[in-house]
């Protein structure tokens, strides 16, 4: 069990988290802002008796986290805690979109081929654009574009979604679908995550949807990208024309 001396953070793995991966603001101020800047994390976990060491910059592990990725086979939509032990010491432990902990089949060997016909087919190419409005707040309740009925990631019969900011902190929500608009809708959920990243009226999200149909789908905060900036471009074109 995590201890108050054992400060942690979790990651939800987004695509492109073989290129590193991103502190929370609040962990890194607390517990990380400070240490030697050239220091090395050392990361550990129950999978293997290898430590691996894995370099910081700013506010991004680097170079050495591919290589632990890799060995673990993490994935999109995994989701790995990070429990500091001191002295930049890290007990990892990742968990797969369903919640459980990864069990690994040789504790010793954690590189091992995965069998490809096992790998999860996970959807994440859908974005869509969700205004801050005070009827959406007051209501707890957003919904999203009908287009996301084509989204793979999502079903009918999912209850609910997680909502992850660009910092990795996540707000559970309940998730349906409503017959008479046609569309999906987020619900007891979408108010606190406004209202804990001190949104206003008028704000935007870009959410980018993670998942595989099965299990809990992420609705994640889209860094700038392509697909982000395009969003824009066309909300604020129609608000001028």
């Amino acid at each position: 069990m995590t201890t108050p001396q054992e400060p942690h953070f979790f990651k939800p793995l987004l695509p492109g988290f073989h290129s590193g991966v991103t502190i929370p603001l609040e962990f890194f101020s607390k517990h990380i802002q400070g240490s030697e800047k050239n220091k090395p994390w050392k990361l550990r976990s129950d999978a293997s008796d290898q430590v691996w060491e894995v370099i910081r910059e700013g506010r991004t592990l680097t170079k050495g986290w591919k290589e632990f990725a890799t060995a673990h086979d993490l994935r999109i939509g995994d989701i790995v805690i990070f429990k500091h032990e001191g002295d930049l010491v890290f007990h990892v432990t990742p968990f797969s979109p369903s919640s459980c902990e990864i069990q690994y089949t040789n504790p010793h060997n954690v590189k091992e081929e995965a069998d490809a016909d096992d790998a999860p087919s996970f959807s994440f190419d859908y974005c869509f654009l969700a205004e801050v409005t005070t009827t959406n707040q007051k209501e707890d309740h957003l919904f999203l574009p009908v287009e996301a009925m084509r989204c793979t990631a999502l079903n009918q019969q999912c209850k609910e979604v997680k909502l992850v900011n660009k910092d990795g902190k996540s707000w559970t929500a309940s998730f349906g679908f409503s017959e008479s608009d046609g569309a999906y809708y987020i619900s007891r959920g979408w108010r606190k995550l406004c209202r804990d990243n001190k949104c206003t009226n008028g704000d935007l999200f870009v959410f980018n949807v993670v998942g595989d149909g099965t299990t809990t789908p992420l609705l994640c905060v889209c860094p700038e990208r392509k697909e982000g900036t395009e969003l824009l471009i066309n909300h604020f074109s129609r608000i001028n024309d």
